[in-house]
């Protein structure tokens, strides 16, 4: 059954040497591999339905949920260590998809040990601890935060890290204007046999939602506008991991300093 398991992996990681050189995406159902007795190392895992290839997506930054679909978006990590069943990828992001149900799969930890789970290397402190603020000379900057598929969460230790930057920045600087543009990747296409475009109103509360945010944070109300755009362009931002596709999915904000 070992052997069998290790040749049937190979075949997978084969397949997925093809995908390697971009990025993988796919719609599935996902699986919970119930590693290490559920010592909280458990993995999810996800079966591209196109190419039978099994992928582990627990370094996800957000979790899928077992009763729904997910989007996988991600690349084929250099890490080969198999712990749990599936070709790692990473970075990677899942994206729920309620209009899809799910039946709840979970499958036993069948030698695999899993991988515990790291710490967050971007990490926010609570805004009550005193930081240091960037330093002159200021300019005008641009910064900005990468959704999961219509959503408008901003993600704990993720989008959140990125608008704390942005944040600081801007009590720093004083900037004259802080633009708010909200973008949606609204152009239909095929993912897995589902056509999948995002709802043109998330552009709107992705804006919105970072502008309430914004105003928490101390920023008059009057230096902000906000807008929202659809039809989004990829664009190299930081918080998109260098996943092109989800950078269509963001919130850019601008300081303008006249």
């Amino acid at each position: 059954m070992r052997g069998l398991r290790f040749t049937a992996f190979a075949l997978s990681a084969s397949l997925a040497t093809q995908a390697a050189a971009e990025d993988v995406r796919f719609v599935t159902c996902p699986i919970y591999r119930d590693t290490d007795s559920g010592r909280k190392s458990g993995c999810w895992l996800a079966d591209d339905p196109e190419t039978g290839v099994r992928y582990d997506v627990s370094q996800s930054m957000a979790r899928p949920h077992w009763a729904y679909g997910v989007l996988v978006e991600g690349n084929v990590s250099d890490d080969t260590e198999d712990t749990c069943g599936g070709i790692r990828l990473l970075p990677v992001r899942t994206s729920v998809l309620y209009d899809m149900e799910c039946p709840r799969h979970m499958i036993a930890a069948e030698g695999y040990p899993g991988r515990p789970l790291p710490f967050a290397e971007r990490y926010v402190m609570p805004v009550f601890v005193e930081r240091d603020l960037p330093e002159p000379p200021y300019e005008d900057t641009s910064f900005s935060l990468v959704y999961d598929w219509n959503d408008d969460f901003i993600t704990y230790n993720h989008s959140d890290y990125f608008f704390d930057i942005a944040a600081l920045w801007i009590e720093a600087a004083q900037p004259a204007r802080v633009i708010v543009t909200g973008w949606a990747d609204t152009k239909p296409v095929e993912i897995s046999g589902r056509m999948m475009a995002e709802d043109p109103d998330v552009a709107r509360r992705r804006a919105e939602v970072v502008y309430e945010s914004l105003l928490r944070r101390g920023v008059p109300a009057d230096k902000i506008e906000v807008r929202w755009e659809t039809h989004a362009q990829p664009a190299d931002v930081e918080a998109a991991d260098g996943l092109t596709e989800s950078s269509r999915r963001r919130v850019d904000i601008q300081g303008i300093m006249e």
